[in-house]
Order: C-alpha cells, then sequence, then structure tokens
C-alpha cells in the first residue's frame, strides 16, 4: 500500500521525466510516454514504466535511455532539488501494456 507521501512523489517524478525525456534526452525517431512511476518507500529507487512509440526497435530506445541514466538523473535532481533531499535511483522498464491491448483487440476482430 503507498502512502500519500509516496504517491506525490510518483506523481512529481512522472511529470518531471516526462519533460526531461521530451525535451532532454532525445532519442532519434521516437516518442516516449512516461505511464508510471514507482518509488520504494524508503525513497531510494524509482521505476518507471515507459510507453516506446514510433519505432521498430523498442529495446534499442530503452538502451539508449538506459545509458543517459546518469544525465537523466542529474536533470530530476536539478528540477527536484527543493522537494527531494535524495534523487532516487532509475530504474527504466518497458511497458508493453498498449501492445497487449492491440493483441487483444486483433484477436477479437478476427472471424
Amino acid at each position: 500500500m503507498e502512502t500519500t507521501r509516496q504517491q506525490k512523489v510518483n506523481s512529481l517524478l512522472q511529470k518531471d521525466l516526462a519533460d526531461i525525456l521530451l525535451r532532454e534526452v532525445i532519442v532519434p525517431n521516437t516518442m516516449i510516454s512516461v505511464t508510471r512511476v514507482n518509488v520504494t518507500p524508503d525513497m531510494s529507487v524509482a521505476r518507471v514504466n515507459l510507453s516506446i512509440f514510433a519505432t521498430k526497435d523498442k529495446a534499442e530506445a530503452l538502451k539508449h535511455i538506459q545509458i543517459k541514466k546518469a544525465e537523466i538523473r542529474r536533470l530530476l535532481g536539478e528540477r527536484v532539488k527543493h522537494q527531494l533531499r535524495i534523487v532516487p535511483d532509475l530504474q527504466f522498464f518497458l511497458d508493453d501494456s498498449l501492445d497487449r491491448i492491440e493483441r487483444i483487440d486483433e484477436l477479437l476482430k478476427q472471424p
């Protein structure tokens, strides 16, 4: 069960990470959406779920983001320095829920 503090931090990190990935960290020919952020109860780790669009190789885009993880964390720290004492370590995961929804729709449309 998430505390109110965790929910507020999740929301703050999601908004700021989405803005950073949109404006600061450019992944060529890719659109990235931050679907969900979950911080641990001690606020030391943030699990970030990303939806990646407009690319054939989603794993390559995720790898590009993993390589730039330190830069993303630094930029995040500059934005949340007055709200958080410690910037959590970021762990990025691919959110494939939209792909699963599309697959289910395709299966339902088949005769």
